[in-house]
Protein backbone atom coordinates (compact mmCIF):
# COMPACT_ATOMS: atom_id res chain seq x y z
CA UNK A 1 0.00 0.00 0.00
CA UNK A 2 1.46 3.73 -0.58
CA UNK A 3 2.38 5.32 1.94
CA UNK A 4 0.37 8.13 1.36
CA UNK A 5 -2.84 6.09 1.54
CA UNK A 6 -1.22 5.28 4.59
CA UNK A 7 -1.02 8.47 5.91
CA UNK A 8 -5.26 8.94 5.57
CA UNK A 9 -5.43 5.93 7.41
CA UNK A 10 -3.34 7.25 10.27
CA UNK A 11 -6.26 9.96 10.12
CA UNK A 12 -8.66 8.17 10.07
CA UNK A 13 -7.63 6.41 13.20
CA UNK A 14 -8.15 9.76 14.87
CA UNK A 15 -11.56 9.90 14.09
CA UNK A 16 -12.44 6.61 14.86
CA UNK A 17 -10.79 6.93 18.08
CA UNK A 18 -12.66 10.18 18.88
CA UNK A 19 -15.96 8.09 17.64
CA UNK A 20 -15.30 4.94 19.92
CA UNK A 21 -14.58 6.75 23.46
CA UNK A 22 -17.27 9.01 22.69
CA UNK A 23 -19.75 6.03 22.60
CA UNK A 24 -17.89 4.72 25.86
CA UNK A 25 -19.01 7.67 27.74
CA UNK A 26 -22.15 7.69 26.26
CA UNK A 27 -22.82 4.49 27.63
CA UNK A 28 -21.14 4.82 31.03
CA UNK A 29 -22.60 8.18 31.48
CA UNK A 30 -19.46 9.40 33.06
CA UNK A 31 -16.94 10.92 30.74
CA UNK A 32 -14.10 10.53 33.09
CA UNK A 33 -14.11 7.40 34.34
CA UNK A 34 -14.00 6.61 30.04
CA UNK A 35 -10.97 8.52 29.61
CA UNK A 36 -9.17 6.90 32.48
CA UNK A 37 -11.05 2.79 31.40
CA UNK A 38 -9.50 4.52 27.47
CA UNK A 39 -6.21 5.83 28.78
CA UNK A 40 -5.06 2.84 30.76
CA UNK A 41 -6.30 0.14 28.32
CA UNK A 42 -3.68 2.01 26.35
CA UNK A 43 -1.44 1.80 28.95
CA UNK A 44 -1.35 -2.05 29.22
CA UNK A 45 -0.54 -2.83 25.88
CA UNK A 46 2.67 -0.41 25.46
CA UNK A 47 3.82 -1.86 28.63
CA UNK A 48 3.30 -5.47 27.52
CA UNK A 49 4.97 -4.26 23.95
CA UNK A 50 7.48 -2.13 26.05
CA UNK A 51 8.56 -6.34 27.76
CA UNK A 52 8.92 -7.72 24.46
CA UNK A 53 11.09 -4.19 22.76
CA UNK A 54 14.21 -3.52 24.38
CA UNK A 55 14.16 -0.23 22.20
CA UNK A 56 11.48 1.21 24.50
CA UNK A 57 13.69 0.65 27.35
CA UNK A 58 16.81 2.70 26.39
CA UNK A 59 14.75 5.01 25.30
CA UNK A 60 13.74 5.36 29.16
CA UNK A 61 17.36 5.16 30.10
CA UNK A 62 18.22 8.05 28.15
CA UNK A 63 15.63 10.26 29.38
CA UNK A 64 16.91 9.40 33.09
CA UNK A 65 20.03 10.55 31.48
CA UNK A 66 18.90 13.74 30.20
CA UNK A 67 16.67 14.73 33.32
CA UNK A 68 19.88 13.76 35.54
CA UNK A 69 22.08 16.38 33.31
CA UNK A 70 19.58 18.70 33.31
CA UNK A 71 18.97 19.01 29.41
CA UNK A 72 15.18 18.06 30.30
CA UNK A 73 13.42 20.40 32.91
CA UNK A 74 10.88 18.30 34.62
CA UNK A 75 7.92 20.11 33.06
CA UNK A 76 9.09 18.54 30.09
CA UNK A 77 7.42 15.23 31.45
CA UNK A 78 3.65 16.56 31.19
CA UNK A 79 2.60 15.55 27.73
CA UNK A 80 1.33 12.53 29.11
CA UNK A 81 -0.97 14.84 31.80
CA UNK A 82 -2.35 16.87 28.86
CA UNK A 83 -3.04 13.96 26.94
CA UNK A 84 -5.12 12.59 29.57
CA UNK A 85 -7.14 16.16 29.93
CA UNK A 86 -7.45 15.95 26.32
CA UNK A 87 -9.13 12.66 26.30
CA UNK A 88 -11.22 13.38 28.98
CA UNK A 89 -12.31 16.92 27.51
CA UNK A 90 -13.43 14.34 24.17
CA UNK A 91 -14.86 11.85 26.17
CA UNK A 92 -17.04 14.83 27.86
CA UNK A 93 -17.99 16.71 24.37
CA UNK A 94 -18.02 14.64 21.55
CA UNK A 95 -21.21 12.79 22.13
CA UNK A 96 -23.22 16.85 22.10
CA UNK A 97 -21.41 17.80 18.82
CA UNK A 98 -20.49 14.79 16.55
CA UNK A 99 -16.65 13.43 15.71
CA UNK A 100 -16.66 16.20 12.69
CA UNK A 101 -17.40 19.48 14.54
CA UNK A 102 -14.68 17.67 17.06
CA UNK A 103 -12.08 17.31 14.26
CA UNK A 104 -12.36 21.26 12.94
CA UNK A 105 -12.07 23.13 16.22
CA UNK A 106 -9.29 20.74 17.25
CA UNK A 107 -7.47 21.50 14.62
CA UNK A 108 -7.58 24.88 14.78
CA UNK A 109 -6.77 24.96 18.61
CA UNK A 110 -3.92 22.92 17.15
CA UNK A 111 -3.03 25.38 14.83
CA UNK A 112 -3.05 28.78 16.61
CA UNK A 113 -0.83 26.74 19.50
CA UNK A 114 1.30 25.96 17.10
CA UNK A 115 2.22 29.93 16.79
CA UNK A 116 3.42 30.52 20.52
CA UNK A 117 4.97 26.87 20.70
CA UNK A 118 7.13 27.40 17.86
CA UNK A 119 7.62 31.23 19.24
CA UNK A 120 8.36 29.70 22.47
CA UNK A 121 10.73 27.66 21.17
CA UNK A 122 8.89 24.43 23.25
CA UNK A 123 10.04 21.99 20.78
CA UNK A 124 13.69 22.20 20.95
CA UNK A 125 15.72 23.89 17.90
CA UNK A 126 15.14 27.52 18.92
CA UNK A 127 12.25 30.30 18.36
CA UNK A 128 10.60 30.56 15.11
CA UNK A 129 9.18 33.39 13.82
CA UNK A 130 5.32 33.54 13.46
CA UNK A 131 4.65 34.64 9.73
CA UNK A 132 1.64 36.37 7.96
CA UNK A 133 1.05 33.33 6.03
CA UNK A 134 0.53 30.96 9.28
CA UNK A 135 -1.51 33.74 11.31
CA UNK A 136 -3.53 33.52 8.30
CA UNK A 137 -3.79 29.74 8.18
CA UNK A 138 -4.60 29.71 11.77
CA UNK A 139 -7.25 32.84 11.46
CA UNK A 140 -8.33 30.98 8.42
CA UNK A 141 -8.95 27.75 10.88
CA UNK A 142 -10.62 30.12 13.59
CA UNK A 143 -13.10 31.08 11.22
CA UNK A 144 -13.86 27.36 9.61
CA UNK A 145 -14.56 26.60 13.29
CA UNK A 146 -17.90 29.28 13.32
CA UNK A 147 -19.03 28.35 10.14
CA UNK A 148 -19.23 24.87 10.94
CA UNK A 149 -21.69 25.77 14.02
CA UNK A 150 -23.12 28.52 12.79
CA UNK A 151 -26.89 27.01 11.80
CA UNK A 152 -26.50 25.38 15.09
CA UNK A 153 -25.75 28.02 17.61
CA UNK A 154 -27.49 29.01 20.39
CA UNK A 155 -29.60 25.72 20.15
CA UNK A 156 -30.17 23.53 22.13
CA UNK A 157 -27.97 20.56 21.00
CA UNK A 158 -25.03 23.25 20.86
CA UNK A 159 -23.59 25.75 23.04
CA UNK A 160 -20.31 28.48 22.82
CA UNK A 161 -19.00 26.46 25.77
CA UNK A 162 -18.88 23.07 24.09
CA UNK A 163 -17.13 24.85 20.92
CA UNK A 164 -14.79 26.49 23.16
CA UNK A 165 -14.01 23.22 24.98
CA UNK A 166 -13.10 21.72 21.37
CA UNK A 167 -11.07 24.83 20.50
CA UNK A 168 -9.04 23.76 24.11
CA UNK A 169 -8.34 20.41 23.19
CA UNK A 170 -6.77 21.42 19.94
CA UNK A 171 -4.90 23.67 22.19
CA UNK A 172 -4.07 20.91 24.27
CA UNK A 173 -2.90 18.53 21.77
CA UNK A 174 -0.64 21.27 20.12
CA UNK A 175 1.15 21.57 23.39
CA UNK A 176 1.96 18.00 23.90
CA UNK A 177 3.28 17.49 20.82
CA UNK A 178 5.84 20.10 21.15
CA UNK A 179 6.95 18.34 24.97
CA UNK A 180 7.11 15.09 23.02
CA UNK A 181 9.25 16.33 20.47
CA UNK A 182 11.74 17.63 23.00
CA UNK A 183 11.18 14.16 24.80
CA UNK A 184 12.02 12.71 21.77
CA UNK A 185 15.40 14.59 21.19
CA UNK A 186 16.44 12.70 23.79
CA UNK A 187 14.74 9.46 23.83
CA UNK A 188 15.03 8.75 20.04
CA UNK A 189 12.67 6.01 19.86
CA UNK A 190 8.78 7.21 19.89
CA UNK A 191 7.48 4.39 21.92
CA UNK A 192 9.66 5.57 24.48
CA UNK A 193 7.63 8.79 24.72
CA UNK A 194 4.14 6.82 24.38
CA UNK A 195 4.91 4.99 27.55
CA UNK A 196 5.78 8.23 29.50
CA UNK A 197 2.63 9.67 28.19
CA UNK A 198 0.21 6.98 29.07
CA UNK A 199 1.80 6.70 32.35
CA UNK A 200 1.28 10.20 32.97
CA UNK A 201 -1.92 10.33 31.62
CA UNK A 202 -3.42 7.28 33.30
CA UNK A 203 -1.93 8.63 36.45
CA UNK A 204 -3.51 12.01 36.26
CA UNK A 205 -6.73 10.28 35.25
CA UNK A 206 -6.93 7.98 37.70
CA UNK A 207 -5.66 10.97 40.71
CA UNK A 208 -8.95 13.15 38.96
CA UNK A 209 -11.41 10.57 39.36
CA UNK A 210 -10.46 9.45 42.66
CA UNK A 211 -10.75 12.44 43.91
CA UNK A 212 -14.36 13.09 42.28
CA UNK A 213 -15.57 10.02 43.91
CA UNK A 214 -13.82 10.70 46.98
CA UNK A 215 -15.99 14.14 47.29
CA UNK A 216 -19.03 12.36 45.80
CA UNK A 217 -19.01 14.33 42.65
CA UNK A 218 -18.72 10.86 40.91
CA UNK A 219 -19.35 7.06 41.01
CA UNK A 220 -17.83 4.33 39.68
CA UNK A 221 -19.89 3.05 36.68
CA UNK A 222 -19.86 -0.81 36.24
CA UNK A 223 -18.61 -1.54 32.42
CA UNK A 224 -20.93 -3.07 30.16
CA UNK A 225 -19.96 -5.93 28.33
CA UNK A 226 -21.77 -5.32 24.77
CA UNK A 227 -20.62 -3.51 21.86
CA UNK A 228 -17.14 -4.59 22.61
CA UNK A 229 -15.66 -2.16 20.10
CA UNK A 230 -16.30 0.77 22.25
CA UNK A 231 -12.86 -0.48 24.52
CA UNK A 232 -10.81 -0.33 21.45
CA UNK A 233 -9.43 3.78 21.82
CA UNK A 234 -6.44 2.82 23.63
CA UNK A 235 -5.36 -0.41 20.74
CA UNK A 236 -6.07 2.87 18.04
CA UNK A 237 -4.21 4.96 20.09
CA UNK A 238 -1.09 2.58 20.14
CA UNK A 239 -1.90 2.00 15.53
CA UNK A 240 -1.70 5.53 15.07
CA UNK A 241 1.41 5.82 17.10
CA UNK A 242 2.83 2.82 15.49
CA UNK A 243 1.66 4.53 11.95
CA UNK A 244 3.06 7.93 12.47
CA UNK A 245 6.37 7.14 13.75
CA UNK A 246 7.33 4.56 10.42
CA UNK A 247 5.33 7.09 7.68
CA UNK A 248 6.90 10.62 8.99
CA UNK A 249 10.56 8.84 8.36
CA UNK A 250 9.55 8.55 4.58
CA UNK A 251 6.85 10.95 3.79
CA UNK A 252 8.54 13.92 6.31
CA UNK A 253 6.45 15.55 8.58
CA UNK A 254 4.32 18.19 6.29
CA UNK A 255 3.34 15.40 3.47
CA UNK A 256 2.13 13.21 6.45
CA UNK A 257 0.49 16.00 7.94
CA UNK A 258 -1.66 16.94 5.02
CA UNK A 259 -2.62 13.78 4.34
CA UNK A 260 -3.07 12.21 7.81
CA UNK A 261 -5.96 15.83 8.36
CA UNK A 262 -7.41 14.90 5.14
CA UNK A 263 -7.85 11.67 6.40
CA UNK A 264 -9.51 12.73 10.14
CA UNK A 265 -12.11 15.25 8.23
CA UNK A 266 -12.68 12.98 5.92
CA UNK A 267 -13.47 9.77 8.13
CA UNK A 268 -14.93 12.28 11.25
CA UNK A 269 -17.73 13.52 8.35
CA UNK A 270 -18.28 10.11 7.40
CA UNK A 271 -18.52 8.58 10.87
CA UNK A 272 -21.28 11.65 11.67
CA UNK A 273 -23.68 10.36 8.45
CA UNK A 274 -22.72 6.47 9.13
CA UNK A 275 -22.52 6.58 12.69
CA UNK A 276 -23.75 9.77 14.50
CA UNK A 277 -24.22 10.50 17.70
CA UNK A 278 -26.91 11.94 19.36
CA UNK A 279 -25.69 15.78 18.77
CA UNK A 280 -24.06 15.04 15.61
CA UNK A 281 -25.93 17.11 12.81
CA UNK A 282 -24.42 17.43 8.99
CA UNK A 283 -25.28 20.32 6.89
CA UNK A 284 -23.68 22.16 4.35
CA UNK A 285 -22.29 24.85 7.38
CA UNK A 286 -20.12 21.88 8.21
CA UNK A 287 -19.13 20.77 5.12
CA UNK A 288 -17.74 24.16 3.88
CA UNK A 289 -16.11 24.50 7.49
CA UNK A 290 -14.32 21.20 6.88
CA UNK A 291 -12.94 22.11 3.34
CA UNK A 292 -11.83 25.75 4.77
CA UNK A 293 -9.88 23.85 8.02
CA UNK A 294 -8.12 21.82 5.06
CA UNK A 295 -7.48 25.13 3.72
CA UNK A 296 -6.28 26.20 6.27
CA UNK A 297 -3.56 23.55 7.34
CA UNK A 298 -2.09 23.47 3.65
CA UNK A 299 -1.37 26.99 4.08
CA UNK A 300 0.61 26.99 7.37
CA UNK A 301 2.35 23.49 5.97
CA UNK A 302 3.40 25.25 3.28
CA UNK A 303 4.61 28.29 4.83
CA UNK A 304 6.38 25.87 8.01
CA UNK A 305 7.94 23.91 5.49
CA UNK A 306 9.62 26.87 4.25
CA UNK A 307 11.33 28.41 7.34
CA UNK A 308 11.92 25.81 9.71
CA UNK A 309 13.76 22.25 8.59
CA UNK A 310 13.34 19.14 11.24
CA UNK A 311 16.32 18.74 13.38
CA UNK A 312 18.39 15.32 12.11
CA UNK A 313 19.51 12.84 15.02
CA UNK A 314 21.86 10.17 14.63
Amino acid sequence: MRLDYLALLAGFLIALQARVNGELSRQLGNSLEAAFVSFSSGLIIILVISLFHRGIRTGIGKLHIARKAEHLQWWNFFGGALGGFLIAIQTYVLPIIGVAIFSVGSIAGQTVTSLLVDRLGITGGGKKAITLRRVFAAALTITAVFVSVLDRLNTQSLSIVSVLLVVLAGSIIGVQRALNGKINEYSHQSYSTSLLNFIMGTGCLGILLLFQIIIGKTALVALPLHHLWMYTGGVIGILYIAFAATIVQHLGVLTFTLFSVGGQLIASLVLDLLLPTKGAHVGMYLVTGILMTYLGVIAGGVSSSRVRKPAKHK
